[in-house]
């Protein structure tokens, strides 16, 4: 997990899941204020990224058009590099698991989240894929298919499951809010 868990946050810093700014107005000044407050609190600000933090995503939502029309390609081409860069996942006082979209058949281990190659842009499956793209479903016991074609949806007793077998309080994820 992003510099997590090799490192675990504590509660009183701040993460950020990275994915909003991208198709909102004015994202590139979020994205900088965002990038700028890791740079000045490194040790109280952690960056999450979220499925729209590549390339293909933020061409289709906007940022790549606000980056070329307002500056240039070269200035996305940075931004996507950076993204790639950023960690999928956090754990906070080893109780709070962080991520932007859900969980993983493939999952076993949160020390799998540490080997995930970075920089990296998203696959269409695995381990990145899930963490960035499942989703919840409280209709569907186990792992169902995503209606958005791209990874899985996971029932209550596969968050029971995972959070009993890695001693954890809660999952805390962001897609769908």
């Amino acid at each position: 997990m992003g510099s997590v868990p090799s490192a675990s946050i504590s509660a009183q810093q701040y993460i950020r899941r990275y994915s909003r700014p991208i198709w909102e107005k004015q994202s590139l000044e979020t994205t900088c204020l965002l990038l700028a407050y890791k740079v000045k609190y490194p040790e109280n600000f952690s960056l999450l990224r979220g499925n729209h933090e590549s390339a293909s995503i933020n061409r289709i939502y906007g940022f790549y058009y606000e980056c070329n029309w307002r500056f240039n390609q070269k200035l996305w081409k940075v931004f996507t590099d950076c993204f790639n860069c950023l960690p999928v996942a956090a754990l906070i006082d080893d109780k709070i698991f962080c991520m932007h979209g859900g969980l993983s058949p493939e999952l076993v281990s949160l020390d799998q989240i540490k080997t995930l190659p970075r920089p990296c842009d998203v696959p269409d499956t695995g381990l990145l894929c899930d963490l960035l793209w499942s989703d919840p479903d409280k209709n569907v016991p186990g792992w169902g298919m995503s209606d958005r074609g791209v990874s899985f949806t996971f029932g209550a007793d596969k968050v029971k499951e995972f959070l009993e077998k890695h001693d954890l309080d809660i999952i805390c994820r962001t897609h769908q809010v």
